[in-house]
């Protein structure tokens, strides 16, 4: 390509990014102006591996809908699982229903290969699941579930995340 194209491309990009981050300042500004959406972001951002992207994620799914349990959240987000039988001949493998946003499930893949790293309930969960011969997304698949249920509880108790208490139900 000739450089002037080039050079325009670069610059539509730049001035995209741009405004990128100026929404995201606008979004930001949004929950640190209001004090209870202020006050559960940072609740469920002190879950390990929920950064501030994917607690505002969290944020928009929990209080978009009146959920009345963790499983109705999660299968809102498309992290339900879905048996496949049909009659007695034919059994696929289990699978998620990937219903909802995937921009959301996108979201919560990042934050449980992060809870990986910073969450020891989670890393113990995932370990367990492999060691019982699951393959590594369908487990991190169940990490990301177990995401979405734990930040329901934080959300709905509106307490801090308990590492002790996480253990305890991983």
């Amino acid at each position: 390509m000739a450089a002037p194209v080039l050079e325009s491309i670069d610059r539509c990009i730049a001035s995209l990014n741009e405004e990128i981050r100026r929404i995201k300042d606008q979004i930001d500004d949004h929950f640190d102006q209001n004090p209870v959406l202020k006050r559960d972001k940072t609740l469920l951002a002190s879950i390990p591996g929920i950064g501030q992207t994917s607690a505002r994620h969290l944020l928009c799914l929990l209080t978009d809908r009146d959920f009345t349990s963790a499983r109705q959240a999660a299968a809102f987000a498309g992290l339900a699982v879905v048996h496949f039988e049909s009659g007695s001949s034919v059994r696929g493998k289990p699978h998620l229903s990937k219903q909802g946003s995937s921009k959301l499930r996108a979201v919560l893949y990042m934050a449980a290969v992060a809870s990986l790293r910073h969450n020891r309930a989670l890393k113990a969960f995932y370990d367990r699941l492999r060691q019982r011969g699951k393959p590594a997304l369908s487990a991190l698949g169940a990490v990301m579930r177990k995401l979405v249920h734990i930040a329901f509880g934080v959300f709905k108790h509106k307490t801090p995340y308990d590492p002790d208490l996480a253990a305890q139900n991983a």
